[in-house]
């Protein structure tokens, strides 16, 4: 019996390729190539599974190209590179990695937080270009984070996990803005209160963003959501490219509307906003918030999983469009 066909779209942890060659035969991009979509549709041809990471695109002019698909596992919690109603219409399965990278993701927006509210990047920056020559008493102050009001658009298990770092660990106030609201024993956990999007913009002195990427989130955090936020409080993004208009948050921060901002993804990634890399008062890292090897090995992990589980015994573990397997 032929063994199903998969593609690994990018480089992965050797391990993960031999779980894979388990149960598959599969094509691995380990010399981690960058593909245009018409050479992601010629890898894709024949195979039915594929094993993706948020960088490659799936949508109908794939799917229609590659009708022997069945699957695209994700090895990310979020899935904007995923037309998911395309895919449903063809009966194509989509899943993703929630859950396993929580904790770390948590642990970085909370350090990206305290790297941009106290300049750590700005200063180290000026240390290591020689600059540093004497004390001052207002070199490179910063903003407390022990006492200040957190604000978190996007309360989900990450948003909770930022919450509870602030509360519990620095007695911050916590307050938080979400499509809905939280259960009030989840309320309690975090020790937050829900209050509208312009009220939190107001009042927190540090505003952190983890909302998935939809059409509608787009621009969450523009030059008028900008414009409502205190010039003493920070602003950092752990959720998608494109919740945020760079361009917009670029001018604020040179004109010191606020006082720093601290970035983990970008619109247009890797590509970045080159107004952003001119302005000293941001912290910039390359979308690493999940990056630990424990938790990038669980991602990787469940998108085996969710693979195994679709095309050898019909029980995907993480579905996003379960309709799917209805159809089956």
């Amino acid at each position: 019996m032929n063994k199903p066909k998969v593609l690994v779209a990018r480089s992965i942890f050797p391990e993960t390729i031999a779980r894979l060659e388990k149960h598959f035969e599969v094509e691995a991009n380990q010399g981690d190539e960058s593909w245009t979509k018409a050479q992601l549709i010629e890898k894709l041809k024949g195979k039915e599974g594929a094993f993706t990471t948020g960088s490659e695109r799936i949508d109908a002019e794939v799917l229609d190209a590659c009708p022997g698909l069945k699957i695209c596992a994700n090895m990310a919690v979020g899935y904007n590179n995923f037309d998911i109603d395309a895919m449903t219409a063809r009966g194509v399965l989509g899943t993703n990695a929630p859950d396993v990278l929580t904790e770390t993701t948590a642990d970085f927006g909370f350090a990206l937080l305290m790297a941009t509210a106290r300049r750590i990047a700005e200063s180290e920056h000026f240390l290591r270009a020689g600059k540093w020559e004497k004390w001052s008493y207002d070199m490179f102050s910063g903003s407390d984070i022990h006492g200040s009001t957190l604000g978190i658009i996007g309360m989900g298990r990450i948003g909770q996990g930022i919450a509870k770092r602030g509360a519990h660990g620095f007695r911050m106030k916590v307050i938080y803005h979400n499509r809905s609201r939280l259960d009030a024993n989840l309320e309690a956990e975090c020790k937050a209160a829900f209050v509208g999007k312009e009220e939190l913009l107001k009042t927190a002195d540090h505003v952190v963003l983890v909302v998935p990427y939809t059409p509608a989130s787009h621009h969450t955090i523009g030059a008028a959501e900008i414009a409502l936020m205190k010039p003493t409080a920070t602003l950092v993004n752990i959720a998608r490219g494109g919740i945020v208009d760079d361009a917009a948050l670029a001018v604020a921060l040179r004109e010191k509307r606020i006082a720093a901002a601290g970035l983990d993804v970008f619109e247009g990634e890797p590509k970045v906003h080159p107004e952003l890399l001119e302005v000293p008062n941001v912290v910039l890292t390359p979308h690493i918030a999940s990056a630990t090897v424990p938790t990038r090995r669980a991602m990787a992990d469940l998108a085996v999983d969710n693979l195994i589980g679709y095309l050898v015994h019909n029980k995907p573990v993480t579905p996003l469009n379960p309709a799917v397997l209805a159809t089956r």
